[in-house]
């Protein structure tokens, strides 16, 4: 089983932001900057490279999340980032789709 599906399934602590029936928004334990949130699906979807139809819902559920994530946060006046990698070219490293939210500082651009 996979580090977020452990997380997911309290086998593992983690910081939690909220939780909602099929998703979890917790604190990344090593921040890219002052405010770093995951949010992840609680069904197991490697990425964005292997979700099909049938995972539209949730998909969309993370946006929103993502959002929640910048207002229970203090994020949404002074500007938020979401990010989502797929696949270890885009520096993915845990292989469970999951949505960054950043914020807290200016982020440049390009990121990388």
């Amino acid at each position: 089983m996979c580090l977020f599906c452990k997380i997911a399934k309290k086998e593992i602590p983690s910081k939690v932001l909220f939780e909602e029936e099929d998703l979890l928004a917790f604190h990344d334990i090593n921040p890219m900057a002052p405010i770093h949130v995951l949010v992840i699906p609680k069904q197991h979807i490697v990425g964005l490279g292997e979700a099909v139809a049938e995972n539209a819902e949730v998909l969309g559920k993370l946006l929103v999340a993502s959002r929640r994530v910048a207002e229970e946060t203090g994020l949404v006046q002074s500007g938020f980032r979401v990010v989502v990698n797929n696949g270890p070219h885009a520096g993915q490293s845990v292989f469970h789709l999951h949505v960054h939210v950043l914020g807290g500082r200016p982020l440049a651009w390009p990121p990388g």
